[in-house]
């Protein structure tokens, strides 16, 4: 029997389980310049000696699976132990990646297997809205100017109006690139309805929130308006309380009349009722002087 066939096919079968057991995670990755970057290559294969990390083509640091980290010449590359982890992991580290970062990671295994996984760098520019705090009467047209610029890859460039975004259509968007950096301007005219905050938002990818620049417009014609509503509250209430008062005034002037007729009800009652007094009075001395005629 041919041994030989038999002694390929055992090799081969090896050698795809070996490839089986090696992992090297995320296969694609995107920050921002400046931020950390890293990238984690796990086997269970126990016997292999050192693990070699590549940026590019070129090494950048190696481990030894009887010693660890071999110290490398570059503070901004290093790595450490997985943790938890049951099989041999390690996590490679890049403290603050550049734009020459950019481009294939590979992590390889000496003599037993290799995987890579792509890194992608991205520049975060600055963004501008041009001019000063605007003040503009209602019904009047209004221009925006916003610049991007340093950007890399080309950003997306969003015009937001009172915390709603602005369609697409209503504004323009040019790009220019130079040394590979783009700058992305715009132009946004509105028409000035009401007060309102008006933002320039400007994104790519890896950026969890987009960096935005701020400008207020002023509408002249709702100043006025707050103005006149207040006025009218005013004269509305001034209104009310003349009102308010003259029914208070009628109100007293009848109580008054009612109680000057009381008291000349009982003015009156008080005098008849002297008056009788006083008759009586005279009869008593008439009878009376009568009885001493009578008997003198």
């Amino acid at each position: 029997m041919d041994i030989l066939p038999l002694l390929v096919l055992f090799l081969s079968w090896q050698t795809k389980a070996v490839r089986t057991q090696m992992k090297l995670t995320p296969a694609s990755l995107t920050v921002v310049q400046g931020h950390m970057a890293k990238f984690t290559c796990s086997t269970s294969y126990t016997h292999w000696t050192a693990m070699t990390w590549l940026l590019g083509d070129r090494p950048v640091l190696t481990i030894s699976k009887q010693d660890g980290v071999v110290p490398s010449v570059n503070p901004n590359i290093t790595a450490v132990k997985c943790s938890n982890s049951k099989t041999d992991c390690w996590e490679f580290i890049l403290r603050s990646t550049e734009r020459n970062s950019q481009g294939q990671v590979a992590c390889d295994l000496h003599l037993i297997d290799r995987r890579m996984a792509e890194l992608f760098v991205q520049e975060k520019g600055s963004v501008r809205v041009f001019g000063e705090s605007r003040l503009a009467f209602k019904g009047e047209s209004v221009l925006f100017q916003c610049q991007a610029a340093g950007w890399y890859p080309e950003p997306t460039l969003q015009w937001q109006v009172h915390d709603k975004k602005v369609s697409q259509d209503e504004y323009n968007i040019s790009v220019k690139e130079m040394e590979n950096l783009f700058t992305v301007s715009s132009n946004l005219s509105i028409p000035a309805e009401r007060s309102s905050v008006v933002d320039c938002l400007v994104s790519v990818s890896a950026l969890q929130a987009p960096l935005k620049s701020s400008i207020s417009l002023t509408v002249v014609a709702e100043v006025l308006e707050e103005e006149d509503d207040c006025t009218v509250l005013v004269a509305v209430s001034a209104s009310l309380a003349a009102l308010l008062l003259l029914v208070l005034l009628s109100l007293c002037t009848v109580l008054c009349y009612r109680q000057r007729e009381k008291a000349r009800s009982n003015l009156g009652q008080v005098i008849i009722l002297l008056a009788n007094r006083i008759t009586a009075v005279d009869m008593l001395e008439k009878v009376y002087c009568a009885f001493g005629n009578m008997r003198s």
